[in-house]
């Protein structure tokens, strides 16, 4: 059985930051994680959040899972627009992470700028979302 954890960041920030390149902040990391049968299955790890403006969001999931349900999505996308109120939300992707690029835009993310040589195989590219065009809040 598949369940949403909120309460421990300690955990499913570690793991997600483990596949995305990151380092846990637990003064500033938020995260909520999916688990499986005991273990996690995708997070998202929030950060570098300014209040009422913008957060940054940093999704991971083992391949082949199936985790990004509408209900997950929704889940995911509320706690930023509708709990923490802020307008858009962020998704840096390295450039050379094809897979990471192609779900955020199919997501509804879009580029919004890139930053050259940033990363040691090329570019970060920030992908952008705002509440406006957000498709899994139901609003």
């Amino acid at each position: 059985m598949k369940a949403l954890v909120f309460d421990k960041p300690d955990v499913v920030a570690p793991w997600v930051w483990a596949r995305a390149s990151g380092i846990y902040n637990p003064n500033g990391d938020a995260a909520i994680g999916l688990v499986e049968d005991g273990t996690i299955i995708a997070g998202v790890v929030y950060e570098s959040y300014h209040p009422g403006a913008s957060i940054a969001m940093h999704v991971a999931a083992e391949p082949g899972k199936r985790w990004a349900t509408p209900h997950n999505l929704k889940v995911w996308f509320s706690y930023p627009f509708k709990q923490l109120g802020v307008n858009k939300v962020l998704a840096p992707v390295k450039q050379s992470n094809g897979p990471a690029r192609r779900f955020n835009e199919h997501l509804g993310f879009t580029l919004e700028t890139r930053v050259k040589g940033v990363c040691a195989d090329g570019d970060l590219l920030i992908y952008s979302m705002d509440r406006a065009h957000c498709r899994f809040l139901g609003d």
